[in-house]
């Protein structure tokens, strides 16, 4: 990777932004930026709203050891009750 990459800071353009993702990004060029954006911008429509309802989704519910147990959770069915979702890895 070049050395002479700018820092992003938040008072970048998106055009600043641009030149630097296309720069460090292989075989991204204009088209494939432009492209990739598209994608993302579509993806948001998807995105719920702060403050909005979550979409239902169902889980595997684990055991003590993080195996299957066979049952399932579904979002929904804790309506009513407080609940936390953390998403990362644990490894």
């Amino acid at each position: 990777m070049p050395d002479d990459i700018p820092i992003f800071t938040p008072d970048m353009t998106f055009e600043d932004r641009r030149k630097i993702w296309i720069q460090v990004s292989p075989n991204l060029d204009d088209t494939g930026f432009d492209a990739l954006m598209a994608e993302n911008k579509a993806r948001q429509a998807d995105v719920p709203e702060l403050g909005g309802e979550a979409p239902d989704f169902e889980l595997d519910i684990l055991d003590r050891d993080r195996g299957r147990t066979g049952e399932r959770l579904r979002l929904s069915s804790l309506r009513g009750k407080p609940v936390g979702l953390f998403f990362g890895s644990y490894t």
